[in-house]
């Protein structure tokens, strides 16, 4: 890694590479962000949150767990929560045998939010960034953005959790669609 370290200049345009995709991001995030806040009075970060809970067994988690698991910023996730609890999408709850500890739990408010937010930005991810590949574009995007996610240090999800998220996956698909 060091060689390649030495061997990288800001002209490399490798480097191009890296910047583009931060573009395309940062673009995607903003007009996603735009659209949900516009049509359904929902920041992104706020439906992220929510996303997870809906995900999560019993549509709980500790706030660690919730860290963990949100896909945008971690910064400030206690003000969120907060946040979405002064407006009565989540509650918190006592953790069973730990004083401390604390539960983020999604009301019916705050799923029903959710399913009412979902189309919007689920149209948006269309628009902004699935129309603009093939399927088979798509697959390969998909492998080479995993391999990132695979060698990552903070990737360190077990299985136990990988089956937890896929069992609150279920759960919300259960449900009627949003």
């Amino acid at each position: 890694m060091s060689t390649v370290r030495a061997s990288l200049r800001p002209s490399d345009w490798r480097i191009e590479v890296w910047r583009s995709f931060l573009r395309a991001h940062s673009q995607v995030v903003r007009r996603l962000e735009r659209d949900l806040t516009a049509e359904a009075g929902l920041p992104l970060a706020w439906y992220d949150v929510l996303l997870q809970l809906a995900e999560a067994p019993n549509r709980r988690l500790r706030m660690a767990e919730l860290a963990d698991s949100v896909l945008l910023s971690r910064s400030g996730l206690t003000r969120l929560v907060d946040r979405l609890q002064a407006a009565g999408l989540v509650v918190r709850e006592p953790f069973p045998g730990d004083a401390r500890g604390m539960y983020t739990v999604l009301t019916p408010a705050g799923l029903d939010r959710l399913r009412r937010a979902a189309p919007i930005h689920l149209a948006g991810v269309q628009e902004y960034w699935l129309s603009k590949f093939s399927d088979d574009e798509l697959r390969q995007l998909h492998d080479l953005l995993n391999r990132l996610v695979a060698d990552s240090e903070d990737s360190d999800i077990t299985d136990a959790e990988d089956e937890a998220s896929s069992a609150g996956r279920d759960q919300l698909r259960e449900r009627p669609a949003p």
